[in-house]
């Protein structure tokens, strides 16, 4: 049976995550508050801000600066866009 969470992104009932996707506090405050649509919708914005940005996940001011957009993305609403980016056209 799927675990369910109140989403603080979407406002709404909805499937929590199978696990902790991050250490640390802030990783236990998404497995808690935060469901799979929200957390499929915060990966694809990752991976725009790691291409756009050239950023490594090895490097240790990149993954600092990606929790801290995370935070922004999931649980205050201001994450960035990367200077000058333009969304691809559907």
């Amino acid at each position: 049976m799927a675990r369910i969470v109140h989403c603080d992104y979407e406002h709404r009932e909805t499937e929590g995550l199978d696990f902790v996707p991050w250490p640390g506090e802030l990783g236990k405050r998404v497995f808690a508050h935060i469901g799979k649509p929200a957390w499929a919708k915060w990966l694809a914005h990752q991976t725009m801000l790691i291409n756009e940005n050239r950023l490594s996940p090895m490097n240790p001011q990149h993954r600092a600066f990606l929790e801290g957009e995370m935070e922004k993305f999931l649980f205050g609403g201001n994450a960035q866009k990367p200077a000058g980016y333009v969304p691809p056209e559907e």
